[in-house]
């Protein structure tokens, strides 16, 4: 198997496995936790998990191109969808660090609603097989992590505050963030034009 292939599978495999272990709370991982103290053990979690990220990053990156599934050219309505998807999912992102009221109030967990919209949105304008793992991966993580925390009782910022003020920012930040990667950052940082002129 190729190098590329393994960091791929294996990055995979260590990212989801250290969000499933916290994602649970099992007794397992708060002993952990305590033994090792909460400062020491969420910066072994963080490092791991960017190990991880980095590795299926460099490793779905080396492999491209990847045997084809479906053909996006065929239906390029996709990509409308797509990037009808990647606004509200980017306003989430910024929403889920910014003190909003309103917004998280109504969504109650922004990131993992993000993550979600941000899978789907790939899932649906990608045919290759790469693209089916890695965004289907996310996708499912996202899913189930909403259904855990929801078994719990865990509302999330469901019960936030008002901010309007927040929210506006959250929304003006995320307008521009969605609007400099459709039009220049995405070809920069992933090698795929969003927008296809000509």
């Amino acid at each position: 198997m190729e190098p590329q292939l393994i960091a791929f599978y294996g990055g995979l495999a260590l990212f989801f496995a250290m969000h499933f272990f916290t994602a649970f709370r099992s007794r397992t991982e708060q002993g952990v936790a305590h033994r090792l103290g909460r400062g020491p053990y969420m910066g072994l979690y963080s490092l791991l998990s960017l190990v991880g990220l980095i590795a299926m990053i460099w490793g779905f990156s080396e492999m491209r191109p990847w045997m084809p599934v479906w053909s996006p050219e065929q239906f390029p309505w996709t990509r409308h969808i797509a990037m009808t998807l990647m606004l509200p999912a980017i306003l989430l992102i910024v929403a889920a660090y910014v003190p909003t009221g309103y917004i998280k109030k109504a969504v109650g967990h922004p990131m993992l609603t993000a993550v979600t919209l941000w899978a789907l949105a790939h899932l649906v304008a990608n045919g290759d097989l790469g693209s089916v793992i890695l965004f289907g991966s996310f996708l499912v993580f996202a899913i189930v992590d909403r259904i855990v925390v929801s078994n719990r009782g865990d509302r999330g910022a469901a019960s936030a505050n008002p901010n309007i003020l927040g929210d506006l920012i959250a929304v003006a930040v995320g307008g521009a963030l969605y609007a400099a990667l459709i039009y220049y950052l995405h070809p920069i940082l992933f090698g795929v034009p969003v927008i296809i002129t000509g």
